[in-house]
């Protein structure tokens, strides 16, 4: 039972990707009809206030602690770094160069979230145990296998032009609806870089900001409910201060509902509570080195459905990304082992100096 729970979090993080990979594929179907991302964010995060609330109030309301001025204060920082104003970051990043340029910068986001935990002491590395070179060699591994996923195609591995002949490429389509490359000046490449790199700095410390709220607010439900509220609002305040168009706040067809509904309650409610539960768990740096796995499985999708080319990069990339994550997963597991040990020594030699000595 004991290794079961173990695994918990490791299961969870995978459903969490798989999740978030379908909102991504329904996300790329909605905005290439030309649905304005800040509405999208917006409804998004209100459905999901609307779904956690009930869930919260019943699930939670025995054990929820009370709630101070100074955690709302976190959950409204928090809404900002990991909701509203990151997404809104990504999206222009991705408006500014390119879908394939962002996940470079989003994958770097574990290594990243590795740092910042150092100086917080919400990771602790020891370069002579085998279990901190793990961790380190194993957040490395897994960023590089990232950036070869991202930056590397190689040369294809299957024929599908008979595919192509009917379909214009997934890529190309992008491209034409952000005005191709030729379209983009230095200046809005330079806004891109800039508003990429501030996300995936945002969404970094969103992982330690969230180890810091589960210990002043430990409800998951209640903690993310009151965070996509404040996201909601931060969203739809951004989209009106940006001259968004009121028609563009009406959902036009199915698909649009669908994707809303779905993102909202299973991408923004449950994979945030399951997020936060993880990070709980495990800390911030295992939750966040499950990052380039939604690229991954995205192009398991996108191949058979899509019918999109699979290059040797990809492949490459990916045994990548899952041996850094294993091996990161065996220097944490490592390291629980060891720092149980030394309490359970410790905590029999203070029970042998307690003693009376006869």
């Amino acid at each position: 039972m004991k290794n079961c729970d173990e695994w918990k979090p490791f299961l969870a993080m995978i459903a969490i990707d798989f999740s978030l990979t379908m909102v991504n594929i329904l996300l790329k179907q909605v905005l290439q009809k030309g649905m304005n991302h800040l509405v999208f964010v917006t409804y998004r995060l209100s459905v999901s206030t609307i779904f956690l609330a009930p869930i919260s109030y019943f699930k939670e309301r025995n054990r929820r602690p009370r709630l101070t001025f100074q955690i709302l204060c976190y959950l409204f920082f928090s809404a900002i770094i990991g909701a509203s104003v990151t997404q809104y970051f990504f999206l222009l990043g991705i408006q500014y160069t390119s879908a394939t340029f962002a996940c470079a910068f989003v994958n770097m986001v574990p290594v990243i979230t590795f740092i910042m935990a150092l100086p917080f002491g919400l990771e602790t590395v020891n370069i002579k145990c085998t279990g901190g070179k793990a961790k380190i060699l194993g957040t490395f591994v897994c960023v590089g296998g990232a950036l070869v996923l991202t930056l590397y195609r190689g040369k294809p591995l299957f024929d599908v032009s008979h595919y192509k002949a009917t379909a214009p490429p997934v890529a190309m389509r992008s491209a034409m609806d952000e005005g191709g490359s030729s379209g983009r000046t230095a200046q809005k490449w330079s806004i891109g870089v800039i508003a990429l790199m501030m996300g995936t700095l945002f969404w970094s410390f969103w992982f330690i900001l969230q180890s810091k709220i589960g210990k002043k607010y430990p409800c998951q439900y209640s903690s993310t409910a009151i965070m996509t509220f404040f996201g909601a609002m931060q969203a739809a305040i951004l989209g009106l201060s940006t001259g968004t168009n009121f028609s563009s706040w009406i959902l036009k067809d199915k698909m649009q509902i669908i994707t809303v509904l779905y993102s909202g309650i299973v991408g923004s409610s449950m994979c945030y509570v399951g997020m936060s539960w993880c990070v709980k768990k495990r800390g911030p740096v295992f939750t966040a080195a499950f990052s380039p796995l939604v690229q991954i499985m995205s192009g398991m999708i996108d191949i058979p459905v899509l019918h999109e080319q699979l290059h040797l990069g990809s492949v490459v990339g990916s045994v990548l990304v899952m041996i850094g994550l294993y091996i990161l997963l065996w220097g944490k597991t490592k390291d629980i082992m060891q720092n149980t040990a030394t309490k359970l020594l410790q905590e029999t030699q203070q029970t042998k100096e307690q003693e009376p000595q006869v």
